[in-house]
């Protein structure tokens, strides 16, 4: 007897797809979260290094002008930090909710596949109660 295939096994398929495609997002985000936190911090090290005295007023207006360019880039950079921090969190949550989807799925399709086995097993045991049977039938009607 074949067992009946699991109905939801199309749509089990494109959940894990989903949940495949959301674990990569989350792995891009994460790892350009990581990249930008990397690149932030060689800026910071940067600027904490830059220690010059100047001999003049030209060299004072250069250490002030780079000093007030690293500050704007390390706030353009700390913003674009809080976006890709957000990102990498609702890649998360995206991730998340694929993979409870697919998890619910899974254990549709295990209790699908338990039930035919016991229908199975069930079948079998009505098919051998019937041999059984109809053998002891056949001794009894020889017997008389």
């Amino acid at each position: 007897m074949t067992t009946r295939p699991f109905s939801l096994a199309g749509l089990f398929r494109l959940r894990r797809l989903q949940e495949d495609e959301a674990a990569g997002n989350l792995a891009r985000a994460t790892g350009r979260a990581r990249e930008h936190d990397a690149v932030q911090a060689r800026a910071r090290r940067a600027l904490e290094g830059f220690s010059s005295q100047p001999a003049d007023i030209t060299t004072l207006r250069a250490i002030a002008a780079s000093r007030a360019s690293y500050s704007s880039m390390l706030a353009d950079l700390s913003a674009a930090a809080v976006q890709h921090a957000r990102e990498a969190d609702d890649a998360t949550a995206a991730y998340t909710e694929a993979h409870s989807r697919t998890v619910r799925l899974a254990k549709l399709e295990q209790t699908h596949r338990e039930a035919a086995i016991a229908q199975e097993l069930r079948d079998e045991q009505i098919a051998l109660d019937e041999i059984a049977s109809g053998s002891w039938q056949r001794r009894a009607g020889g017997a008389r």
